[in-house]
């Protein structure tokens, strides 16, 4: 099967990550922020079988329905954005067609574990979310998705201290196995964190 033609005109992000980390949260976040920042955002949801993320996106009222899509995996979270990203290649070209003038499509990947990577044939960008709850020894499992990710974003810091887990350790772990690459701290629930998540959207691939 040939790969859908990938139009240039919006930029790709993937979003990864283990269940439970806040990839979703993550993006009920992004979605105002992009938008006050005056770019234009669609959103598309991986899962194993079910369209549940997509549904709460599409419900949340921060977006307009029409540019959510689901893809429903039927297999390994993983194998829809890497293996064969043929599915989310063929939805994201389909938003871009019925929304011209989109800046930035936000590709969800369904929870998976720490191998999760995403294919440079799909997305220009990937971030990998983990959070505090998990574990503060994530990033010294060097898990792909944490080692690989253009930005790792490390959810839940409110969390912290009541875990005990030492959050500037984990940050200063994490910073140490990605050899330079950015390291952000957010917390979903409250906001915080996410005009950083923002900024290195921006200077690293919202600047076209």
């Amino acid at each position: 099967m040939s790969t859908p033609s990938k139009a240039p005109t919006a930029a790709r992000v993937g979003i990864g990550g283990p269940v439970g980390s806040g990839k979703t949260s993550l993006v009920e976040r992004l979605i105002p922020t992009l938008g006050e920042a005056g770019f234009e955002v669609a959103v598309i949801t991986n899962d194993l079988v079910t369209r549940e993320d997509a549904e709460r996106i599409a419900r949340s009222g921060l977006i307009d329905p029409a540019r959510v899509r689901a893809v429903e995996a039927g297999a390994c979270p993983h194998t829809v954005i890497r293996e064969d990203p043929t599915l989310n290649i063929a939805a994201a070209d389909d938003l871009e067609r019925s929304h011209p003038g989109l800046d930035v499509v936000l590709i969800e990947s369904g929870g998976d574990n720490l191998a999760s990577t995403f294919s440079l044939d799909l997305v220009d960008f990937w971030l990998f979310v983990i959070d505090v709850a998990g574990g503060d020894d994530i990033p010294r499992k060097r898990g792909p998705g944490v080692v690989r990710s253009d930005l790792l974003v490390v959810n839940k810091t409110d969390l912290a201290p009541y875990v005990g887990v030492d959050l500037q350790g984990m940050l200063a772990d994490a910073r140490d196995v990605r050899q330079g690459r950015p390291v952000a701290a957010i917390d979903c629930r409250a906001g915080s964190g996410i005009d950083g998540v923002m900024e290195v959207l921006r200077q690293e691939v919202l600047f076209r």
